[in-house]
């Protein structure tokens, strides 16, 4: 069985990857025109921002200090910060494309994560997690590919 710390080190790196999508959904629904669009992006941020939440409340009853942020050096390597460059340029298929690498980061680092041990509960709220993670990487991909000139 792991240690408290060794969990609590893998819950923050959710912590930080779900942050990180928290805000990239934030401003991809502020760079698009359509309402659907941008009522979906809203729903991924909360759902990440929820799932922040559950992971920081994991992590302190494990006894340990939960992230409390995305990081910005870590969020170049999660995908999200060519969504600015995709925002100026106005184009929704770019902004889905964007959000689907933030996604496919997010994919991995949940996969990560499942390789690790963990106490069977911590285990089933991320499998849970991931599992709408997939959701919403299926769908975005779905409307990637289904997008032309805007979506």
């Amino acid at each position: 069985m792991p240690s408290d710390a060794e969990v609590i080190s893998t819950l923050n790196e959710l912590i930080e990857t779900c942050r990180d999508g928290q805000e990239g959904f934030r401003t991809a629904a502020e760079g698009v025109k359509s309402a659907e669009l941008r009522e979906l992006f809203q729903r991924y941020a909360r759902q990440r921002a929820g799932f922040a939440s559950e992971l920081q409340d994991e992590v302190r009853r494990l006894g340990g200090e939960p992230g409390q942020t995305g990081s910005l050096v870590a969020s170049l390597h999660r995908g999200w910060m060519g969504l600015r460059a995709a925002l100026e340029g106005g184009n929704e298929r770019a902004i889905l494309s964007e959000c689907g690498r933030g996604e496919d980061v997010a994919l991995s680092t949940y996969r990560a994560a499942l390789d690790r041990d963990m106490p069977a509960g911590v285990r089933s709220m991320v499998e849970r997690q991931f599992a709408e993670v997939k959701e919403a990487h299926h769908l975005i991909g779905n409307l990637e590919r289904g997008s032309g000139a805007g979506a």
